[in-house]
């Protein structure tokens, strides 16, 4: 019998709700088993396609699709100056169509590869937002009702492009001031927890927005208020922070959303000074290093709690899923709701119910991509091509976001 062998790598772009999304098709020598794996950079998609199509293809064609630890390690290292965004969200697209593809032939969802179900179901954090703090506690209202203990809530600043809602500019141009926002979101919490009590579990996002003394005296004010968790308080750059951080406060900290390195992520797990990992798992590479991260973190106390936004393909979420279901130190999952024409795109998208996801008992990664219907929805045209515009502070300097 011929050894099964990888015959074609395509890439598929598709627009279904607006948001840029790379998904990666891997096939091979057995007529109808292929793969699929999210490559998704929203901001950079291009750059990931080249590197997908120019690099990575060539490189894996005519390999065996079960040895996913030797293609992973040796794709790594092929570029010879390795890591990035744009090179791991390439190299994820393979690494987790191989995952698909390793629990097809298993028929086995890709869960039960990794060591079966700790779980029935993943629980999920909704986003609750508003322009002040009548409409935030509305909308964590509208999220309970439908079964979520669990919501991540955010208010706008007065005149400010606050992170998490509705933007606002000053003279065309968003504009942003640390000061302002620290002051409220205290007040917000304090609202929430004066009307709903302790009965749900909130969370908030910083965004690295604060310069970190800030966010330090931020986190200590939240304390009171029983965060689930206080997410992205420094940027990746000003890491050392969370060292006095640690010393100040007990309230628990989600990092890791803009990290693409090891370097970055594992002094913090190893010196316990986060509590939840809040990892892209595309942009450190895929299903292979996000597992190897799991199981880091769980000897650390540390929780994951992956990356789970919109520009995360619902392929991405499924492997997110994957993991979720898992793994033993599992904290929490951020939900996106895949509107219709995502669905429609996407066969097999996770089910979402009573404020969790739900895994399927299909093979592989559990879903599909209806290409016909991917290809109604190209790339939209971007300003910036995508990019992220400059936020500055009212003298004019650039913030990062």
């Amino acid at each position: 019998m011929s050894q099964l062998r990888i015959t074609d790598v395509k890439v598929i772009c598709t627009a279904p709700n607006g948001i840029r999304l790379v998904v990666v098709k891997v096939l091979t020598s057995e007529p109808g088993l292929y793969g699929l794996g999210c490559a998704t950079f929203t901001q950079r998609p291009h750059a990931v396609v080249t590197a997908i199509e120019e690099y990575l293809k060539p490189f894996v064609l005519g390999r065996d699709p079960d040895d996913i630890e030797d293609i992973y390690q040796t794709a790594y290292a092929s570029s010879y100056w390795r890591s990035g965004p744009v090179l791991n969200n390439a190299l994820s697209g393979i690494d987790q169509a191989l995952w698909d593809i390793k629990g097809k032939r298993a028929n086995m969802p890709v869960y039960q590869l990794l060591g079966g179900k700790c779980r029935e179901c993943a629980p999920l954090y909704a986003h609750a937002s508003g322009r002040d703090f009548k409409e935030v506690e509305e909308n964590v209202q509208r999220w309970r009702e439908q079964g979520y203990r669990y919501i991540r809530a955010q208010v706008a600043v007065p005149g400010m492009a606050t992170y998490g809602s509705r933007s606002m500019s000053v003279a065309g141009r968003p504009t942003w001031e640390p000061t302002p926002y620290c002051r409220l979101v205290p007040r917000l919490f304090e609202h929430l927890r004066a009307t709903f009590g302790d009965e749900i579990e909130l969370l908030h996002d910083i965004h690295e927005r604060v310069p970190p003394i800030q966010a330090i005296g931020l986190a200590k004010e939240l304390e009171k208020y029983h965060l689930f968790f206080l997410e992205d308080p420094f940027a990746p750059e000003d890491i050392d922070y969370f060292r006095i951080l640690r010393q100040q406060t007990a309230t628990p900290i989600a990092m890791g959303e803009l990290f693409v390195n090891q370097n970055e992520y594992v002094p913090l797990i190893r010196d316990r000074l986060i509590d939840f990992i809040r990892v892209h798992i595309s942009d450190i590479g895929g299903l292979s290093m996000a597992r190897k991260l799991a199981a880091f973190c769980e000897f650390f106390g540390v929780r994951t709690a992956w990356h789970g936004p919109g520009d995360v393909s619902p392929v991405g979420h499924a492997a997110n899923l994957a993991l979720d279901i898992a793994c033993w130190n599992f904290g929490i999952q951020e939900q996106t709701v895949f509107p219709e024409e995502t669905r429609a795109v996407f066969p097999g998208c996770p089910e979402i119910r009573d404020g969790a996801m739900w895994p399927s008992d299909r093979p592989g990664l559990g879903i599909d991509i209806d290409e016909k219907e991917a290809a109604k929805y190209p790339f939209p045209d971007l300003p910036l091509n995508g990019s992220w515009a400059p936020i500055r502070r009212l003298d004019g300097t650039a913030i990062r976001q």
